[in-house]
């Protein structure tokens, strides 16, 4: 059986992974594992841009205000200026890498910025409507080229391995990482992989639900590992809801831009009445749970399937110029959106909770980082404010690098090979995708954009018998890919349904029929955190 050994290990390809590679490379021998190809994350999916205050108008300060609003009153203060300061380092870092992001000659900065809900400001930058493929683009062709940097495609991890599996105590009794177990998909073989330092950069859990606008990778693997080797997991209940994925039989999880609605797009019922201002003052351009909220409460009142974003009274040279991947890709399904209306409904988009870290990315564990979408960080609170995504993954994968390198290396145990003599071949997978489906549908109606506690308590009940089947099933089956994701996507259901049920109040993403009111609150640090 394949061992290996490095000084750092990243479990995930997305911007935070990447990033941190790039900065770790030039002291450390690094290694990258992604379950599918390099570039097959929700990183490479993101359409709008990136937030940073860019221009004299703005200013970290109004960022952090913003962002502040937008997380309803669970952000940390401190995390979100700390992050909204190191913006336009973070974007400065990236141009200097080489991405090509929508120039803007009449502009002070030369580049084009736009704006996105709850922003009071243009502070987006971006490169069309396909920022994160632009992105990516530029780090993997980096990655590959960089001899310290060694890529595992078509890996996933089982779990991590630590002192305390391995009953190894430390002077300070802490429990601390070792590195991880490893599935190599093509040769069906777990390898054990040493790390002085390891990282979990596996984006969120929005598999979870049956809709999602992220791609079939986002199934809280590092979530579920962090969690089940003894890390804090905080705010789980807060899953975004982006407003407008697109609504078309054969158009699976495509994302209609936030940038879309910062353009002038207007959300209207199937008649070409407007809602929004019904909901509320700042119309489509409110925060996405407002938006995500008023469409549902529609949807559900009117008994329609979809309502409509409208962006065709701008002209066919500004949207495609703006928006060439939308326009394509819509053109392609038969909806000519310089004349048409875009059928959208909202969809599972982002997980605001995760594994709780410091600002430099570790978590409960020592050697045990999480950065990106995985971590809980603080920055977004209640309610993610559109564009941070890709900043977080930015600013908090050099900071944890940062802290990395400051690490001295320590002697590490012999690490012992995965062991497999009590197992034998699944006989019937078809368990799998039973269960798999069964999770997303409940999870869906029960712990959707709208919950009672009737409803979290019965998707706790489910949760708790396929819970059993896949443990029983994980005991005495050898491991697949699939098997792996269906226990980390019961771990992720879980914990959102726990947190949920904790949080008896309606903030930000989380709303509650049975508790319709925001409670006062003294600090920012209420948080749903939940321990082993």
């Amino acid at each position: 059986m394949s061992n290996y050994y490095f000084e750092t290990l990243i479990i995930g390809s997305g911007l935070a992974g990447l990033t941190l590679a790039l900065h770790l490379a030039d002291r450390q021998k690094v290694c990258i594992i992604t379950k599918q190809t390099i570039n097959a994350g929700a990183s490479t999916w993101a359409q709008g841009g990136i937030a940073a205050a860019l221009s004299h108008e703005d200013s970290p300060e109004k960022h952090v205000q913003d962002t502040l609003i937008a997380g309803a009153g669970l952000c940390n203060e401190q995390i979100s200026r700390f992050v909204a300061e190191n913006a336009p380092e973070a974007i400065h870092w990236l141009i200097e890498q080489g991405v090509d992001f929508t120039g803007d000659k009449t502009h002070e900065t030369g580049y084009h910025l736009t704006q996105e809900g709850g922003h009071s400001m243009r502070r987006i930058i971006h490169s069309g409507d396909a920022t994160g493929n632009a992105v990516q683009k530029v780090l993997i062709k980096k990655i590959l080229s960089n001899p310290n940097i060694t890529l595992f495609e078509h890996h996933i991890a089982v779990d991590l391995i630590t002192s305390d599996r391995l009953n190894i105590t430390s002077p300070e009794q802490k429990n601390y990482c070792l590195g991880a177990y490893i599935l190599d998909k093509k040769k069906d073989q777990v390898v054990t992989f040493a790390a002085q330092n390891t990282v979990l950069a596996t984006g969120g859990a929005n598999k979870v639900y049956l809709y999602t606008t992220n791609p079939d990778t986002a199934t809280g693997d590092g979530i579920a590992m962090g969690w089940r080797a003894g890390c804090t997991v905080a705010n789980m209940e807060f899953v975004q809801f982006h407003p407008t994925c697109l609504y078309h039989p054969h158009a699976k999880s495509f994302l209609i831009s936030e940038a879309v609605r910062g353009e002038g797009g207007l959300l209207k019922l199937p008649n070409g009445e407007r809602f929004m201002p019904w909901h509320d003052a700042r119309a489509e351009l409110a925060p996405r749970d407002i938006v995500a909220r008023a469409i549902d409460f529609e949807m559900k009142k009117r008994g329609l399937d979809c309502v409509y974003l409208d962006i065709s009274h701008k002209s066919a040279d500004f949207l495609k110029a703006h928006f060439p991947t939308i326009h394509a890709r819509c053109l392609e399904l038969g909806i000519d959106i310089t004349k048409q209306s875009i059928p959208v409904v909202p969809a599972a988009h982002y997980t605001c909770g995760g594994i709780d870290t410091d600002k430099k990315g570790k978590t409960d564990l020592d050697n045990l980082y999480a950065i990106g979408e995985t971590a809980h960080t603080g920055l977004h609170g209640a309610n993610r404010l559109a564009s941070n995504s890709l900043l977080e993954c930015l600013v908090f994968a050099q900071s944890a690098a940062q802290d990395i390198l400051q690490q001295q290396n320590h002697a590490l145990p012999e690490l012992p090979d995965w062991d497999e003599s009590r197992v034998t071949d699944a006989d019937e997978e078809i368990v799998i995708a039973h269960n798999w489906d069964e999770l997303r549908r409940f999870m869906w109606n029960y712990v959707g954009i709208v919950r009672t506690t009737k409803r979290l308590k019965r998707a706790q009940r489910r949760i708790e018998l396929l819970r059993e089947e896949i443990n029983e099933y994980y005991a005495n089956f050898r491991v697949t890919s699939d098997l792996l994701e269906l226990r980390n996507l019961v771990d992720a259901a879980d914990l959102i349904v726990r947190s949920a049920i904790l949080r008896h109040e309606s903030r930000g993403l989380h709303f509650s029929k049975d508790f319709p009111k925001t409670m006062t609150i003294a600090s920012n640090t209420e948080l749903n955190k939940i321990q082993q």
